[in-house]
């Protein structure tokens, strides 16, 4: 261990008197024995007065990391007004005072009870004083020393990282910068060689070198090729004292990876390849695949495939699997065994991404030959044509043929083909067709007028083979034959007025027709031979394919011709000529003077004791209604009769109770008691009905209680009286019973039905007098009557 020499720091104090220091000369290991005090003297006549003198100091300096067994010895305090009898009293503060430093308060010495680093702090300032044990003052001014931590080597070179990871790109020169790594050292720069640090390389040569002073590493080997080797682990020291022996040292890895270049033009691994597909291959669909390899990574490996050459250079085409980077070779055109059945490709492969660094490795692309080998199957009859299509007149005649269709097998083999219609396209059989020779005909009558085109698909089919077949559309269009006679474009009902005037036009005519017509329609009208003389109107032809109804003479009369009925003759000028005759009903009104209609009804004044067309209809179907009504009149009160009016067992109201039970007859007294009645005093007339929510709640009116001898007729007619003007009542129907048999016949009604009606029976006798018409419904109504009577 070295040894350190430190100046004692001596305080001297006493009181002011002339005298002369003598400063220490040099460092010694512990305080002198004896302070001499030199007097100063001079000529002058002034007494010279010694003033109090300050704490004199200097720096203590220690050694870091001390490994002794006692406390380190720092130095002593003394002031020359001790005197040894222990008077006084050293105090220190500061840094570390009393825990890392500690003084003898009698003598003034100073330990470090602690080890100390430097790299933790290496200054400590501290204060010492002096002071008079027995009255506490000072006896000197405090004052400040430093206390230094000299340092020994003992922080080894630390690396910024733990691991280095770099890069460079494959086939780079000698000296190409790589990484530069940096260690530091905590030791102090400027004593001595502790941080002065120097790297060296102990694995990673060849390859790579690393500067000294710098820690930049660098590449040492030429063309280090990717290919052969990608990672590289490089171990860097870095040791302190200049790198002499005995120096702390530290590592770190550098992992270098060689990045790729485009060094390695594709080739294909096998100059011919061979592949086979069916003549029936999809359009765009892959025959083959073919790789050509490249050691290159990433977009340096990506390959471009085309066909240069060759006998297929228009029937195949080739593209590139972005994934696999594999040229997939698919078909462009329809294969044909039976024309060719072996082509021979060219095929190239080139790189996208060419790095021109490396032209000199020669071309960065390559060539392969490619034989594709067509198979035959077996095909399907092909039509000579994709559709056909047809015409056939409408009018010719049964099992004509209208075309024909032709397939043949297209393979060596030539199979016979059979044809046939699909009777899906041809579901009334219209059509049929040969077998044999693919001829068309007709099966059925044609009409363009109700379908203009026939739309039918025939089947070809190997007659080896069925399942071999082919299927074409074949359009048949339906051209026009002039079988269809013009007629009216509408139904003409006109009028004409009784004081028209002769030559007044009461009608213009338009005609239509089914048929068709290349240049238009010519139609043309007259009146029929039968009413072309003895007519009241005349027809004149406009020649545009209208025609007007005119007057003939002068006022009609109503009373005499109500209706006249005039037909008109249509032809057209097509081949064959057709024409038909249609007639113009025209009735004879009464008009105005402006020639308004006013009305046409002429029966009112030829029977004037009689009714008209629409009076009778009216009546009739008031009668019609009325016998409905009374049917389901009926057929109600027979239903209510079998069923209870509440069936639902839901149904919340209770103002009928049904009990399901038939009484006796006449005779049963036992049935239904009208003790009630009798009493009227019993009913409660208190009692709210529950069937119903009244909107207003009013009042229960109590009814003067009726006499003993009251009689029941009268009773219930005054009840009857009371519901009616009940403002309570329901607003729909309820069932309202009131149960009384007269004293009159007891076959009279009970229903309430009977007890509100106050008109008679009706009398239907005028009935007979309508005539022959209504004389079923007479005798229907008349023999009620009669049946009542009897």
């Amino acid at each position: 261990m070295r040894t350190y020499h430190c100046f004692w720091l001596l305080f001297w104090a006493g009181q002011p008197h002339q005298s002369f220091l003598t400063p220490l000369s040099k460092r010694t290991s512990g305080f002198p024995e004896k302070e001499k005090v030199l007097v100063l003297s001079g000529n002058s006549r002034q007494d010279l007065h010694r003033s109090k003198r300050s704490w004199m100091w200097n720096q203590f300096f220690l050694l870091e990391e001390y490994t002794g067994t006692d406390y380190q010895y720092v130095g002593k305090l003394h002031s020359d007004q001790d005197k040894g009898d222990g008077s006084l009293k050293y105090i220190l503060s500061g840094d570390g005072a009393g825990d890392l430093f500690i003084i003898n308060e009698n003598t003034g010495d100073i330990q470090a009870t602690k080890r100390l680093d430097r790299e933790e702090k290496p200054v400590y300032i501290l204060r010492a004083q002096a002071i008079n044990r027995r009255t506490g003052r000072p006896v000197e001014p405090e004052s400040e020393f430093i206390i230094k931590i000299h340092d020994i080597n003992d922080n080894e070179p630390m690396f910024t990282k733990d691991v280095y990871n770099a890069s460079i790109p494959e086939m780079s020169d000698v000296g190409t910068f790589v990484v530069q790594v940096t260690a530091t050292d905590a030791d102090d720069p400027t004593y001595g060689n502790s941080a002065k640090v120097v790297y060296s390389i102990l694995q990673g040569q060849p390859y790579f070198s690393v500067e000294s002073e710098t820690g930049i590493i660098k590449t040492a080997l030429l063309n280090m090729d990717r290919e052969n080797r990608e990672q590289y682990q490089v171990v860097i020291q870095a040791k302190d004292m200049g790198g002499q022996m005995g120096g702390l040292s530290g590592t770190t890895t550098v992992n270098i990876t060689l990045t790729d270049v485009n060094d390695n033009p594709p080739r294909f691994p096998q100059s011919t390849y061979q592949f086979r597909a069916p003549e029936s291959t999809p359009l765009d669909s892959p025959v083959g695949r073919i790789k050509a390899n490249d050691a290159d990574v990433d977009e340096n490996a990506e390959i471009e495939y085309s066909i240069t050459e060759g006998d297929g250079y228009d029937m195949f085409g080739i593209t590139t699997d972005k994934d696999t980077q594999e040229g997939i070779i698919t078909v462009k055109k329809a294969l044909d065994f039976e024309s060719k059945n072996l082509y021979i490709l060219k095929v190239e492969a080139t790189n996208t991404h060419v790095d021109p660094r490396f032209l000199y490795l020669g071309p960065f692309k390559d060539s392969a030959t490619v034989r594709i080998q067509v198979e035959d199957v077996d095909e399907p009859p092909m039509f000579s044509r994709p559709a056909y299509i047809m015409e056939v007149k409408e009018d010719v005649p049964l099992n004509s043929v209208i075309g024909t269709v032709t397939a043949q097998d297209p393979d060596a083999a030539k199979n016979p083909v059979k044809y046939s219609v699909d009777r899906h396209t041809d579901m009334d059989r219209v059509f049929n067709i040969n077998s044999g020779n693919g001829s068309i005909f007709t099966s059925k009558p044609l009409d363009r007028e109700t379908l203009l085109w026939h739309n039918i698909t025939v089947i070809a089919a190997e007659i080896n083979n069925p399942k071999q077949s082919s299927r074409v559309p074949v359009f048949i269009k339906v051209l026009d034959v002039n079988d269809n006679a013009p007629e009216f474009a509408m139904f003409y009902e006109t009028f004409v007025c009784e004081n028209a005037k002769a030559e007044q036009l009461i009608q213009t005519l338009s005609a239509v027709d089914k048929d068709d017509s290349y240049n238009g329609h010519q139609f043309s009208f007259s009146l029929a031979p039968e009413a072309a003389s003895s007519s009241n109107f005349t027809l004149q032809d406009n020649r545009d394919n209208t025609a007007g109804i005119f007057t003939r003479k002068t006022r009609y009369n109503r009373h005499e011709t109500s209706t006249y009925f005039l037909p008109v003759v249509i032809s057209d000028n097509d081949y064959p000529i057709q024409s038909s005759t249609e007639t113009v009903t025209i009735r004879v009104c009464a008009c105005d003077h402006r020639g308004k209609m006013l009305s046409c009804n002429a029966e009112a004044l030829i029977h004037p004791t009689g009714l008209s067309t629409g009076a009778l209809i009216a009546i009739l179907l008031c009668i019609i209604i009325l016998l409905v009504t009374v049917v389901l009149f009926a057929a109600l009160r027979r239903q209510r009769k079998k069923e209870p009016l509440i069936i639902s067992k839901e149904d919340i109201r209770d103002n009928i109770v049904s009990y399901n039970d038939e009484g006796g007859g006449e005779e049963d007294t036992q049935a239904f008691d009208i003790g009630t009645l009798r009493n009227p005093e019993a009913i409660d007339d208190n009692k709210l009905r529950r069937d119903i929510v009244p909107e207003t709640l009013f009042m229960p009116r109590r009814t003067a209680t009726a006499r003993d001898n009251t009689d029941v007729r009268d009773f219930i007619n005054q009840r009857l009286k009371e519901n009616d003007t009940d403002p309570t009542a329901p607003p729909y129907d309820s069932l309202a019973t009131y149960a009384y048999e007269g004293n009159g016949s007891v076959a009279e009604s009970l229903s309430s039905l009977e007890s509100v009606t106050t008109d008679g029976d009706q009398d239907y006798d005028y009935l007979s007098d309508w005539g022959p018409r209504f004389k079923k419904l007479a005798d229907m109504y008349g023999s009620m009557d009669s049946d009542k009577d009897s």
